[in-house]
């Protein structure tokens, strides 16, 4: 793979995701408790033997750019001529912002020269899925391929998102539709069609033409599945790659967490007995930055009082988290999170730092960085209540709390809980005290 470089489309705004990418780009979101979504795209490309890595980034990228910079610049060594490089806009072409995914990589084509590489992979750095990259470049090698792309097979009714391809008996792709209104099925199951991953191999000779002939089309929306693939089927060796799934499971395993709801589901499938993403496996670890915290402890448990147990069932719970004679049921907790005496969280994502307080009560709810929760509140209980206090409900009915919620004036919906609140008469805030502004990514 040494003739192969990756760049990393990790650029979008992630709108749906709102207000998860409200301070972060949709790449920088934290995932399963440990980890942010760029870290699957990164540890594909490493346990693949890719070590030449462009990332390009544009929107709210501050959190992003730091968490690879403490996560991931240690597995390479430039002596070697390993590297991961974040690139940031750099209006070297022209002063605009990418205007899309060919033309992020068009405005970054310097970079890519440099390294004189054979084979370019272009990947999304914001999905959720386990591939080996070398068996589709050994793939587009062995078919001698001008591109190939990563196809997935996913209900018709699904594929009104995804670009959509038709193959011959060969696996040459004969036709390809972006996000079309009534997907073609694949002939022999109708039920199905053929969908782009947003995986690309290039031979980079061929990237660099088609670039730069986008590039001068005024008329072109400068996207990789409404111009580039779409120009070239009918006369470039253009192939489709089947993706083969490393978690080794009979159904392979590809999210794309674009929604609220999308998102909880693909946290809540890690909590299940036996999850299709096997985040357990040593032959294709997922790597991330671990920071320097203690082990997840539970705590009053002989203290006689059943209602006051630190206990978690069918959960996540991460290193320096407390459960202080709480009860977590079926929840993801990150890093650093405390859940105090009486309290009920179930089914639920807490991210790193939050802090429930005593007799609170959190069900099917996403709780951002550091939001600290009063004593006797209820969340994911009554919708209404939650939308008038300003919480984002998804259509699934998901409550999603911000960072930048100040929940200090919430009256606590529990009346044996308001006395103990107003003693305790808490500072509630989007950041705890011992944090600065710098931490709330």
């Amino acid at each position: 793979m040494n003739d192969t470089l990756a760049v990393i489309l990790a650029g979008g705004r992630g709108t749906r995701l709102e207000p998860l990418t409200r301070d972060r780009a949709k790449p920088a979101v934290p995932f399963g408790g440990n980890y942010r979504i760029i870290d699957f795209v990164l540890s594909n490309c490493l346990n693949s033997g890719m070590r030449k890595m462009l990332l390009l980034t544009q929107y709210k990228a501050m959190s992003l750019d730091r968490h690879v910079d403490l996560g991931w610049r240690d597995f390479f060594s430039r002596e070697l001529g390993e590297f991961i490089d974040i690139l940031p806009p750099q209006q070297r072409i022209d002063e605009n912002w990418y205007q899309g995914t060919a033309d992020a990589v068009y405005q970054n084509i310097y970079s890519i020269e440099r390294e004189r590489p054979a084979y370019t992979v272009i990947l999304a750095g914001d999905h959720i899925y386990k591939m080996n990259y070398r068996a589709m470049v050994d793939y587009h090698k062995a078919m001698n391929a001008d591109l190939t792309i990563g196809a997935l097979r996913v209900p018709r009714a699904d594929a009104k998102e995804f670009g959509v391809m038709q193959i011959d008996s060969d696996q040459r792709i004969i036709g390809f539709q972006e996000k079309p209104a009534d997907p073609q099925p694949i002939p022999s199951d109708p039920n199905h069609a053929l969908a782009s991953m947003g995986i690309y191999v290039f031979n980079t000779r061929f990237l660099f033409e088609q670039l730069c002939a986008d590039a001068n089309d005024p008329k072109s929306h400068h996207d990789f599945g409404k111009n580039i693939i779409p120009a070239n089927i009918h006369k470039a060796r253009v192939f489709a790659f089947p993706f083969k799934d490393e978690n080794r499971k009979q159904d392979a395993y590809w999210r794309d967490v674009g929604t609220l709801d999308a998102y909880f589901e693909a946290n809540m499938d890690l909590i299940t007995i036996d999850p299709q993403l096997n985040l357990y496996d040593d032959a294709w670890p997922i790597r991330t930055h671990q920071p320097n915290l203690p082990p997840p402890k539970f705590v009053f448990g002989s203290n006689g009082d059943a209602d006051r147990m630190g206990i978690a069932i069918d959960s996540i719970v991460c290193n320096g988290t407390i459960v202080s004679g709480g009860k977590v049921q079926r929840s993801v907790l990150g890093p650093s999170v405390r859940v105090n005496s009486y309290a009920h969280v179930s089914d639920s994502i807490l991210f790193e730092g939050v802090q429930v307080g005593r007799h609170a009560k959190i069900r099917r709810a996403i709780i951002d960085k550091y939001v600290e929760i009063p004593p006797g509140i209820e969340i994911g209980y009554d919708l209404e209540e939650d939308r008038a206090r300003g919480f984002t409900i998804s259509p699934n009915g998901i409550v999603t709390v911000a960072k930048t919620e100040d929940l200090s004036g919430i009256e606590p919906s529990s009346p044996g809980a308001r006395a103990e609140s107003n003693a305790h008469s808490p500072y509630f805030s989007r950041v705890a005290k011992n944090r600065s502004s710098s931490d709330i990514t």
